[in-house]
């Protein structure tokens, strides 16, 4: 039975593997999420989110098999956005940020499973306003997404996390 749980620095080569098989996956042509090697996601990227507390695992058999960031920060991409909720108060706003499941493990609806947990933490801090992002070649993340009821607010480009020329699809819900 996974797990999700608040990441330690015990996690994070892990994490860092998890990254390495993804854009293994991106670079031989076997998935389309538009990372760079060496550019983002990287092992810094899991050490800062561990260092603000923001970092969350999913654990199963004593190995992580998902993580992501989650937090109230908005990428400043996310001004250009033409969000369904534009005028709410950024502090009922929860943010989820580089959701990653080890791709050996696809298919086992971990990816869903996350993102239930990222609700039920948004509630308990009072956020009922959900965003993310994903980039428009992600149509498996977009498809995903859209399953569990986040519609696309827009697509903005930009430079994102140092990757140029990203066309940023910016996702959104509302807890009810």
């Amino acid at each position: 039975m996974a797990e999700i749980r608040k990441g330690t620095g015990a996690d994070i080569a892990q994490i860092a593997e998890i990254y390495a098989h993804i854009l293994t996956q991106e670079e031989c042509g076997r998935a389309a999420i538009g990372w760079i090697r060496g550019v983002y996601p990287t092992e810094q990227t899991a050490r800062e989110a561990l260092q603000a507390g923001e970092l969350f695992v999913m654990e199963e058999d004593g190995a992580v098999v998902a993580a992501a960031r989650i937090n109230q920060t908005q990428m400043p991409a996310y001004r250009d956005a033409p969000w369904r909720y534009r005028d709410v108060d950024d502090a009922q706003i929860m943010v989820l940020h580089t959701l990653v499941v080890e791709p050996a493990c696809a298919g086992k609806g971990y990816g869903s499973a996350f993102v239930r947990f990222y609700e039920q933490y948004a509630r308990e801090h009072h956020c009922p306003y959900l965003r993310m992002d994903t980039n428009a070649r992600n149509t498996a993340a977009r498809k995903l997404y859209a399953r569990l009821g986040y519609w696309e607010a827009g697509i903005v480009p930009c430079a994102f996390n140092g990757i140029p020329d990203i066309e940023l699809v910016c996702l959104e819900k509302v807890l009810r």
